[in-house]
């Protein structure tokens, strides 16, 4: 762990990865894939649900935790990256999984099932202060979002391990926008995230305060931008192959090249389109491929070295 990962560590709280143990639910049967219902236990007793997307048919090469985005939308989680609702260029469980990813797919804290009032796919007025309180009771008590979300976050990451029995050498995390931030801090902090696909949500704190852009309250804790920035974050990936796709009309992603620009070493495949946030067709097919490409370098390695 390098000294920016230990600082941040420390600074948040944030407790060694742990091994929760899950439970195994429903299985439904796609095209190519299976999904499966798997619930797991939060550091604070909460249950935190996902679908696990397994290949069928084929060798699983590796494995991959999918952050899911917010886009205001509190009632879709993990079945927008099942497919199921939202947009189209979110479904990056059955994608994967017919490439011979394994995929596991957790709802964030307040996000669909993990919503106080109500569960499920459908709004309620008042899911967007459920998330605010997530942030604000935390804060009461010198805790921030952040620290639960990164927990949660490691949690998923040894669930996925432990549930497709995989070699730990062979799995990563992806996420866009909301997700993005989420795999762009938990690869940072966590050395067994062995790659990284951060879309939408590479852009320096001078940037977002320029143009009076939004801080997601994951991001919200107090004194961050004192001791880091976007860059340092990056930067403490390395060597890990990281993918970093980015807008130049995306005000989450304005500067991403600029940011990537700072960050030493050859680990960075960026990605950079003249379009906005929300992910397209080029998008969405560029970030599969480059996950699949990561899980059968890792596999080719480890046949090698055997």
């Amino acid at each position: 762990m390098n000294e920016m990962a230990a600082t941040l560590r420390e600074r948040l709280g944030l407790g060694e990865p742990a091994l929760p143990g899950y439970q195994r639910g429903e299985v439904l049967k796609g095209a190519g894939f299976d999904r499966e219902r798997i619930e797991y236990p939060g550091l604070e007793g909460d249950v935190i649900p996902a679908f696990l997307f397994t290949p069928v048919n084929q060798e699983t090469l590796g494995g991959v935790v999918v952050f899911h985005q917010h886009n205001g939308e509190f009632h879709f989680g993990k079945s927008e990256v099942a497919g199921d609702v939202g947009n189209v260029f979110q479904a990056f469980g059955p994608a994967l999984a017919r490439r011979g990813v394994a995929v596991l797919a957790p709802d964030a804290i307040t996000f669909e099932d993990r919503r106080g009032a109500v569960k499920g796919t459908e709004p309620d007025f008042y899911d967007w202060l459920q998330h605010y309180n997530a942030l604000s009771y935390r804060m009461l008590d010198g805790d921030t979002l952040m620290r639960k979300c990164l927990d949660d976050a490691q949690r998923a990451l040894s669930v996925l391990v432990q549930a497709t029995g995989m070699d730990p050498r062979r799995v990563g995390v992806a996420g866009h926008s909301y997700g993005g931030y989420t795999a762009l801090y938990h690869a940072a902090l966590d050395s067994r995230c062995q790659f990284v696909c951060i879309s939408g949500a590479v852009c320096s704190f001078e940037r977002r305060r320029q143009e009076g852009t939004g801080i997601t309250l994951f991001e919200t804790v107090p004194g961050l931008a004192r001791q880091i920035d976007t860059h340092d974050v990056l930067a403490s990936i390395g060597p890990r192959p990281t993918l970093v796709v980015s807008g130049s009309e995306d005000k989450y992603s304005r500067d991403a090249d600029q940011v990537v620009a700072k960050v030493a070493g050859e680990f960075i495949t960026e990605l950079r389109v003249n379009r906005g946030h929300a992910l397209d067709q080029e998008r969405f097919d560029a970030i599969v491929e480059w996950i699949a490409d990561r899980v059968s370098d890792s596999e080719n390695g480890i046949r090698d070295a055997g």
